[in-house]
């Protein structure tokens, strides 16, 4: 690895600081935030400034907010990514942490597809393949991003007279009961289904955020029940949340200071 050069490298910590609070700051704001020389935080506030990375607000003078320089390349950026790729990077580094099964997945009508898969090594895992379809209702995946669906857009889909198709005798088929769980995983984050889709398996899954803030895809995680514990689901939990805050974060999803 090359040396980093210093000026370039403070340049950047002065940008990352806009990431943060109401992303407006001045220069004195700036030089005690990154115990930098004042001289030096005003060089490369002006240089950032004719860039068009930094511009000053109206009517506050010596106060910034970023330009639009910064907006552009960020949009280059995501017209770039390609979710199944990401997701697949992603799901390989989850599935080399806990060694199952790992799926990222899309919702299309009452439907998830799997666009990314990493086998665990174990030689009792979860059969699946890309690409393929199930039922969103008896899936952790599909759980997970029915629950981010506007009430009345789920019950366009699945509406509440409508019995809900079975996959196993552990599939749950009211819409009454489901809808009390997809409450319950708004609230946690996480959604579980135990042998609701494959009798000898259950999944938890995370949701994956775009720039916006919208859930786009859920990263899971799936395990053979000779596996499934108390203790393991709690692990696989906190995995399956970070895989997925992960992939949000290379979609250019930010989580906001409180």
């Amino acid at each position: 690895m090359g040396r980093l050069v210093p000026a370039v490298t403070r340049a950047l910590d002065i940008l990352e600081l806009f990431l943060e609070g109401d992303g407006t700051l001045s220069a004195p704001e700036i030089t005690r935030r990154l115990g930098l020389p004042r001289t030096t935080v005003h060089e490369l506030v002006t240089t950032l400034a004719a860039r068009n990375y930094l511009v000053p607000l109206p009517g506050q003078p010596g106060r910034y907010r970023l330009g639009v320089r910064p907006y552009q390349l960020g949009s280059r950026y995501s017209e770039q990514l390609d979710l199944a790729a990401e997701g697949q990077q992603v799901a390989r580094t989850v599935a080399e942490t806990c060694d199952e099964t790992v799926h990222v997945a899309l919702l299309e009508g009452t439907d998830v597809i799997y666009i990314a898969k990493v086998d665990s090594t174990h030689a009792v895992r979860m059969v699946s393949a890309a690409g393929r379809r199930l039922p969103a209702h008896c899936t952790s995946v599909g759980k997970m991003l029915l629950a981010s669906l506007p009430a009345a857009t789920l019950d366009a889909r699945l509406p509440l007279d409508t019995p809900l198709r079975a996959m196993t005798p552990h599939t749950i088929t009211s819409p009454q009961e489901l809808r009390s769980q997809l409450a319950a995983i708004r609230d946690r984050g996480i959604a579980i289904e135990q042998r609701e889709s494959n009798p000898d398996v259950s999944c938890i899954a995370a949701p994956v955020r775009d720039s916006a803030g919208q859930v786009v895809a859920a990263l899971s995680i799936s395990v053979p029940m000779i596996r499934w514990s108390d203790e393991r689901r709690v692990e696989l939990e906190e995995l399956a949340a970070k895989g997925a805050a992960d992939l949000s974060e290379r979609l250019g999803h930010r989580v906001r200071a409180l």
